[in-house]
């Protein structure tokens, strides 16, 4: 690991002028690419504190050996150099989005004497009109077949064109009127090409226009009583329109757009883009990245914009680009565009109407390609065998665990502190097996604390287990309740994972030891550098970002995370519902609900006596009474304010919780745990988003 001091640059060697960097190894590979609008100001950014670095821009500089930098005109120009490089050089610092060269697209080769129609994958070539990508090969045959009957373009092979010229006699489709048969000199090369030309003005989305032409030729043929040819170009426009069904108008007609939509975590990020001309979606990619550099949204826009358009020239670069962020340096990226359309391009985030609905529709594909490609990933047996393989070489495990369990403490400012387990058998979730636990030894924050005291009673349940039915029973009936089920933590894992660095890795394993386990493995993933920690070791344990091990481990710990957090947020939930009601001993929901529907309120019920609490159907008097001494000792709610109004607001619910001065409630005692005892309780599965900076 080198130390970025060694070869930094001198003070004023480095010229402040746009330009383009590169970062090389000891071996001198680049290994990352960059472009600055000042190139003094951007690198010494990288020459600053360690501890102040992006873990993933830390990595790169102890990884890099030398820095070295190009002088440019303009911001244009490094936008452009840049892009070169990352195509050349490759650098595994830099974000490359995964190809999509197997998409196929409707292809014209115009670049031929006679050009052909025909499918095409790969790379693009010189003097070839491409439309697409589309899905699926089917849904260019099935386009092509509809258009040839207005524009009899060949689509035959170079083979069958030189076969057919040397004895005469044209292909099927000539004889069926889908192919003008320039191979025998029906039409010349040059009505042949003006026939390839109008096929791409229709596919470019020039529709109405032709249209409206066919349809003016027919209401003259009728008019001098040609019906046949009339009738012709009457099932030439239905043709036409049945193509024009197959991509339905999006957006207003003429408009010609690419929207780009991202849906990223904090390691992979899906792109998807939606191609749009002529109003009409005519083609769909999508490429899936691993973040491998410090990067914003804003920034992987502009990668986007580069894999999309640095080949492009012309038409093929839209009028409008519609974006879910802008780069960090709009200007020089849309100079970058308007050269290689060679016309000004629209570069923006939509605000409103149907471009933003269209935008939402294509973000709603990108999260599906998102999590298509994770679920791949994990659902692959080959490389769930891998990952586990990968982590017992890692942590030298004498055999691949084949049960994880994970663990992970959440709360929001130290209120409501709870803590989640999840299962992994085989690499794949077992949620059935999944539990949480609130922290009842101490109050407060401390996740250190928290987490010997989860890992404790986890394992005491385990131990307890064990002595009633002795070590591992013959059969299972140890491991079973008296109605089947399996025992809440009857099953050892052979790893246990916690979400955190050292100090939770040392509680966890202090945990075991003072219960006396020690065939247990015990490690944790810190989140911002993704580096695996071990017990008594001063350094972590590092895996290649593309080891599958690594992706299970961050799997694992982000569903520990989750869960956690989904059961705090409905712990949180369920304390500002409390209810002076609750501790009124055979008081169910049911007659609960019936005492505020009868007087309106818990305000207008703490006033009442008790004959009067006694006219509600299912109340006696036995339990007036005890409804009546509950409400008495309950501090009575701070009125509600309308904050627009400042008008007081009659309490009309049935909660009398006190709140204090940040807006937490203190109910910290109102929910005891159910189910699993002191352990834990079997939970099923939610899915919930990170509060970032609040909760944890």
């Amino acid at each position: 690991m080198a130390d970025p001091s060694s070869y930094r640059p001198k003070p004023g060697q480095i010229p402040d002028s746009p330009g383009v960097y590169k970062f090389r190894d000891e071996h001198r590979r680049v290994i990352y690419v960059g472009k600055a609008k000042s190139l003094r100001q951007r690198l010494a950014s990288y020459f600053q504190d360690l501890s102040g670095l992006h873990p993933r821009t830390r990595t790169m500089v102890t990884t890099a050996a030398s820095v070295e930098w190009t002088v440019v005109s303009t911001e244009v120009e490094a936008l452009q150099l840049e892009y070169s490089w990352i195509k050349e050089f490759d650098p595994r610092f830099n974000v490359k989005y995964r190809d999509d060269k197997s998409y196929p697209y409707l292809a014209v080769t115009m670049n031929e004497q006679f050009p052909r129609v025909q499918v095409m994958r790969g790379q693009k070539k010189k003097g070839v009109r491409y439309f697409g990508p589309y899905g699926h090969a089917w849904a260019i045959r099935d386009t092509v077949d509809l258009l040839l009957r207005v524009f009899p373009v060949r689509t035959c092979s170079a083979g069958v064109f030189k076969n057919a010229a040397r004895t005469g006699r044209p292909c099927l489709l000539g004889y069926i009127g889908k192919c003008s048969a320039p191979c025998v000199e029906r039409v010349s090369p040059e009505e042949h090409r003006e026939l390839a030309e109008e096929f791409c003005d229709f596919m470019a989305g020039r529709t109405g226009t032709y249209i409206r032409r066919l349809e003016g030729r027919m209401t003259d043929a009728a008019e001098e009583m040609e019906y046949e040819r009339a009738a012709r170009l009457r099932d030439d426009i239905e043709a036409l329109k049945k193509a024009m069904e197959k991509s339905a108008v999006v957006l207003a007609d003429a408009t010609d757009a690419d929207l780009i939509a991202l849906a990223e975590d904090e390691l992979e990020a899906a792109v998807q883009i939606f191609h749009v001309r002529g109003g009409r979606v005519r083609g769909q990619r999508g490429w899936v990245t691993d973040k491998v550099e410090a990067v914003t949204t804003g920034d992987l826009v502009e990668h986007a914009l580069q894999q999309l358009y640095g080949e492009e020239t012309g038409d093929s670069v839209p009028k409008e680009v519609l974006v879910p962020a802008l780069p960090e340096l709009v200007e020089p990226v849309q100079e970058w565009l308007a050269e290689r359309r060679g016309s000004n391009v629209s570069l923006r985030i939509p605000q409103r109407g149907d471009k933003k609905a269209l935008m939402e529709t294509v973000q709603r594909n990108a999260l599906q390609a998102l999590g298509l490609h994770k679920t791949k990933r994990a659902s692959d047996l080959t490389t769930r065998s891998r990952a586990l393989e990968e982590i017992a070489e890692a942590l030298d495990l004498d055999s691949a665990p084949l049960r994880i369990e994970c663990y992970d403490i959440s709360h929001l400012q130290g209120e409501d502190v709870v803590a989640s387990m999840v299962v992994f058998e085989d690499g794949l979730q077992r949620k059935g097996e999944y539990r949480r636990f609130q922290i009842k030894g101490f109050e407060g924050q401390d996740d250190v604390r928290s987490m010997h005291e989860v890992i404790t009673r986890r394992f005491k349940r385990y131990i307890a287990d064990k002595e009633k039915t002795g070590e591992w029973a013959d059969g299972e009936t140890g491991l079973t309740e008296e109605d089947g089920r399996p025992k809440r933590f009857a099953y050892p894992p052979q790893l246990v994972v916690v979400d955190g660095g050292q100090p939770q890795v040392a509680a966890a394993k202090r945990a075991l030891d003072e219960l006396g386990i020690d065939d247990i493995a015990v490690c944790g993933l810190a989140k911002r550098l993704e580096e695996v920690w071990v017990p008594g070791e001063d350094d972590p344990v590092v895996l290649p970002r593309t080891s599958e091990g690594l992706y299970l481990l961050q799997r694992v710990r982000d569903e520990a995370h989750r869960f956690a957090i989904t059961y705090q947020r409905a712990k949180r939930a369920r304390r500002f519902r409390a209810s002076p009601l609750d501790d009124v001993p055979g008081l169910g929901e049911t007659r609960k609900q019936a005492l505020i529907k009868h007087f309106g309120s818990v305000k207008k019920l703490r006033s009442a006596t008790i004959d009067q609490i006694c006219e509600v159907p299912g109340i006696g008097r036995k339990t007036a009474e005890a409804i009546t001494v509950a409400l008495a000792q309950a501090a009575p709610a701070a009125p509600a304010v309308n904050t627009a109004t400042g008008e007081i607001m009659e309490d009309t619910t049935d909660t009398t919780d006190t709140t204090d001065a940040t807006g937490t409630t203190d109910a910290r005692d109102a929910e005891s745990e159910t189910t699993a005892g002191s352990a834990g309780e079997p939970v099923s599965a939610g899915s919930s988003d990170e509060r970032r900076g609040q909760e944890r």
